[in-house]
């Protein structure tokens, strides 16, 4: 049997990657300060509202980005479209830049992206497919993550702080390396002319974009090249600063599919505000995480914490207190039966509460309340029986039990 091809290796980081002079970070400066005057006076500073969850998506050509894109928003639970970079650039001056294998200026890019972050269908999440290509959009972005924390901060203490939750940046690179870009570039070329020969043939289905660099290996080579000695180092100068992620995107989609996976397995810190990662740490963390309507369960944990902060304490100590060591005691099982009559159980919020935990942490919870009468006193006189009702919480949390090896 062959041997797995190697991945492909990286471009080489100059010293000075990423490294902006003064005038390219005062130009940067002057870009951002004036986009964000601008937003601040069309929407006003409590309706800058970006979206919680920012997946910058960069790559080598043809290495795939448009294709894993859908899968990507799929996984982190996001119901919205992408925001491709090239489709909000569809001006005719940037139509002749894009043609030529060249980037469009960076104040064109920078304000109609922060535009379209603030609609409200990302405000939860959003893959940017494109961002940042240059060192001069990388500032800005550092920039704008700034301005992100800074309006959470202001607006912690108040009934806006739901809308200003902790950002999470994520950088993806998907990467091919300078022989299979070129081939890919070609080949999809060779697919988009056939494709739309077909489609004004029949008169059926759209055409696609028809990019004259898909068509000539020497633009095509051209826009790898770009790639390496811009956008790379752009990329590679956030690796310290954002959660990085480098994706080998030579193999089969499976293949790349599962790299993604591996590179995105969740972890809550990324994406709980910090008081309320502070008073979940003493519930353990399951080895399946349930990732189904993930932005909505973290919204509602934020608002618990936000919101409700002295129930949610008592939640979260009566789960790590009373129920986490009778879960211990099954966890060849998978499964714990619990019953308990505690009465902070009574809020209307409580059980609500306990379950979204439990589900943040990787385990199932169910909950059925039992009510049982149960007889206090009698009366001698009149011969009837006085009775209480007692309210029984039965709960079962389910999780991924250990595995046993037996023989």
């Amino acid at each position: 049997m062959p041997s797995p091809a190697a991945p492909p290796s990286p471009p080489t980081v100059s010293p000075a990657a990423g490294k902006l002079s003064d005038l390219e970070i005062k130009d940067a400066q002057l870009i951002f300060e004036s986009v964000w005057l601008s937003l601040e006076a069309d929407f006003g500073r409590k309706n800058l509202r970006f979206p919680k969850e920012i997946i910058l998506l960069g790559g080598a050509p043809g290495a795939g980005k448009g294709t894993n894109t859908a899968f990507m928003t799929n996984t982190r639970g996001l119901t919205c479209s992408p925001i491709v970079i090239s489709a909000l650039l569809d001006s005719p001056e940037a139509r002749t830049l894009k043609n030529s294998g060249n980037m469009v200026g960076d104040r064109e890019v920078v304000g109609l992206l922060l535009r379209q972050l603030l609609r409200k269908e990302y405000q939860d999440g959003v893959v940017l497919d494109g961002f940042p290509r240059t060192n001069v959009q990388v500032e800005c972005l550092k920039l704008l993550v700034e301005k992100m924390h800074a309006l959470r901060r202001e607006f912690y203490t108040t009934p806006l702080s739901i809308h200003f939750r902790q950002p999470t940046i994520h950088i993806m690179v998907l990467f091919v390396d300078e022989k299979e870009s070129i081939a890919r570039q070609l080949k999809r070329g060779r697919e988009t002319r056939a494709h739309n020969d077909e489609v004004r043939r029949s008169g059926i289905g759209h055409l696609h974009e028809d990019r004259p660099t898909d068509h000539d290996r020497t633009l095509a080579q051209r826009r790898y090249q770009v790639f390496k000695e811009q956008t790379w180092d752009a990329l590679q100068s956030l690796k310290e600063i954002f959660h990085y992620h480098f994706i080998n995107a030579e193999g089969p989609i499976e293949e790349v599919e599962q790299n993604i996976l591996r590179e995105l397995d969740y972890q809550s810190t990324l994406e709980l505000d910090p008081r309320t990662v502070d008073r979940l740490r003493g519930v353990p963390v399951a080895s399946m995480i349930i990732v189904h309507a993930r932005q909505e369960m973290v919204k509602r944990l934020d608002s618990y914490e936000l919101e409700h902060g002295k129930l949610f304490a008592q939640i979260v100590n009566f789960i790590e207190r009373k129920m986490i060591p009778i879960v211990l005691r099954h966890a060849i099982s998978g499964v714990a039966h619990i019953n308990t009559e505690d009465p902070v159980l009574d809020e209307p919020l409580a059980l609500a509460m306990l379950i979204d935990v439990f589900s943040e942490r990787g385990y199932h919870a169910d909950v059925d309340i039992h009510r049982i009468e149960v007889p206090e006193k009698f009366d001698l006189t009149t011969g009837l029986i006085g009775c209480r009702t007692k309210k029984v919480f039965r709960i079962q949390i389910r999780f991924q039990g250990s595995e046993i090896r037996r023989g």
